[in-house]
């Protein structure tokens, strides 16, 4: 008698686990260039509605305040606290990905439920209290501080559910790959990666994605002002439908 009788458990846990492997592969091959623009997208808009915050490229606001503090200029708290409040975002979306359960393409799914969220709230606070009215202000602050933590989600998206996924914020590394990915496909000898250009193409998908977001971001923002944000909040439902 054969030991895989037809109750049992084994024959559908390979199922399922190879069912789980399919849906983070195309998980991980549809959702980095959609999230790359909705980045570039949070990134311009709080730039330029929020007075000069990078909302997506946190760390930027160090330097930022650092010119500040030297050569004189408007003082920013948000730029001051937005490393301190991405720390606590980070933190919020890990105990929320712990406490879910969940992992792989499920966690995914949750977590492109709550960045979806908080743009969603993001998008309804600015279209009340017009924070691009005031980019000094409080409503600033609190917007910025919404918008960072949309950001927080996505990172740790990709992190926590994504692991095999490039980054959608270091565009830094993101141009560094794609020119030294072409370098190399275009020597004849000696080259000096890979012979593979995934790595080229998934570089280059983030970066341009990223660029049109800013792209369109730019128009949103002249014609559109505070309800630019109703751009990337679109797209991030649209991201709960990838799969």
């Amino acid at each position: 008698m054969s030991l895989l009788t037809q109750d049992s458990p084994l024959p559908q846990r390979g199922l399922d686990s190879a069912d789980e492997a399919a849906e983070l592969s195309r998980l991980e091959a549809r959702l980095p260039p959609l999230l790359s623009l909705i980045a570039g997208m949070v990134d311009f808009t709080g730039f330029f509605t929020l007075g000069h915050i990078f909302t997506a490229h946190v760390t930027g606001n160090i330097v930022l305040a650092t010119v500040v503090a030297i050569d004189g200029g408007a003082f920013r708290w948000a730029q001051v606290s937005a490393i301190p409040v991405f720390v606590i975002a980070l933190a919020t979306v890990w105990l929320i990905a712990q406490a879910s359960g969940r992992h792989g393409s499920s966690l995914a799914r949750l977590l492109l439920q709550v960045q979806f969220l908080v743009l969603l709230a993001l998008l309804i606070f600015s279209v009340i209290t017009k924070p691009s009215a005031g980019p000094s202000g409080l409503n600033a602050n609190a917007a910025a501080t919404m918008a960072m933590s949309a950001m927080a989600c996505q990172y740790a998206l990709l992190r926590l559910a994504l692991p095999g996924a490039i980054s959608t914020a270091v565009m830094t590394g993101n141009l560094t790959n794609a020119v030294l990915s072409t370098m190399d496909l275009l020597a004849p000898c000696n080259r000096l990666l890979p012979r593979d250009s995934t790595q080229l193409n998934h570089s280059l998908h983030r970066l341009l994605g990223f660029i049109l977001g800013c792209v369109i971001a730019a128009g949103a923002v002249s014609l559109m002002s505070d309800w630019a944000w109703s751009l990337p909040a679109a797209l991030a439902a649209i991201a709960m439908a990838v799969h």
